[in-house]
């Protein structure tokens, strides 16, 4: 059984990696478009008929709007660097949800979700195409599909553990299984996570830049995310995200070459 456990996860590691086109390193992925779309579509789908969604008001075309520019700016960057047809299988749609949680969101495939929340934070559309850039990284980066593979590694890992210490006292199994638990989260699922992080914002700095938004306004949008949080945030390793202060910085950093990406496509001045 162990030797079986094994060679599953071994098998796993080896076959299924996808190249981030954006990075071109290789990704941890068993989840196609095929199998994963179909079901991101449908919660999404669910999720709007469950919750009120605005439509036809100035910020809600604002969403679209934002969404669609950011959208079209992906596709030429991934036209440009060898990557033609990356986005055939993606169905791109933007909502806004009338809901007090400062947060944004995106689905496997595109699909995008606003809450109202989050507008007085972005403070206007360069302030939306930050968050837009963000969440649509996420899709062009396959994040919620390597989230799922981390997922089922890390139950694989925890069948592994049931087995090598099936002949252990209940009592040992249960402490194995705990420290199992808690050294998989905290050093393997929250930094996985808060990579992905860090890398959206990475990519999502270029891609608004491509779209003619100005990548400075990245840090001060974070600015007063920190100062809404009123610095109630948890530690960083105990986090999903990256710290308030790590994104400021990183974001001041990346605006410059986030420029210099845009002139490439012939975009020298910013909104």
């Amino acid at each position: 059984m162990k030797k079986f456990v094994l060679a599953i996860t071994v098998f796993l590691l080896v076959v299924a990696c996808k190249t981030n086109p954006f990075t071109g390193q290789k990704t941890l992925n068993f989840y196609g478009n095929q199998q994963l779309f179909p079901m991101a579509f449908a919660q999404y789908d669910q999720f709007l008929t469950e919750n009120k969604v605005v439509t036809g008001t100035e910020e809600a075309n604002m969403i679209k709007n934002v969404g669609q520019r950011i959208a079209k700016a992906s596709e030429t960057w991934l036209n440009a660097n060898g990557y033609p047809g990356y986005l055939k299988d993606y169905q791109w749609e933007y909502n806004l949800v009338e809901d007090e949680t400062v947060n944004a969101w995106c689905m496997p495939g595109g699909k995008i979700v606003f809450y109202t929340g989050i507008l007085p934070i972005c403070q206007g559309e360069t302030g939306v195409a930050v968050v837009m850039g963000h969440e649509v990284a996420h899709a062009l980066a396959d994040h919620g599909a390597q989230r799922m593979s981390a997922g089922t590694l890390q139950q694989l890992g925890a069948v592994g553990v049931a087995v090598a210490t099936s002949g252990k006292t209940a009592e040992a199994q249960n402490a194995w299984m705990q420290a199992y638990g808690i050294g998989s989260q905290f050093g393997g699922m929250l930094p996985f996570s808060r990579s992905h992080e860090t890398e959206a914002d990475k990519i999502g700095l270029q891609i608004m830049a491509i779209a003619g938004y100005n990548p400075d306004e990245a840090a001060e949008l974070w600015k007063r995310m920190k100062a809404k949080s009123g610095g109630q945030a948890p530690p960083e390793f105990m986090s999903t995200h990256p710290s308030n202060d790590t994104r400021i910085n990183n974001l001041t950093a990346w605006a410059p070459e986030a420029k210099k990406e845009a002139a490439k496509f012939g975009v020298t001045t910013f909104e």
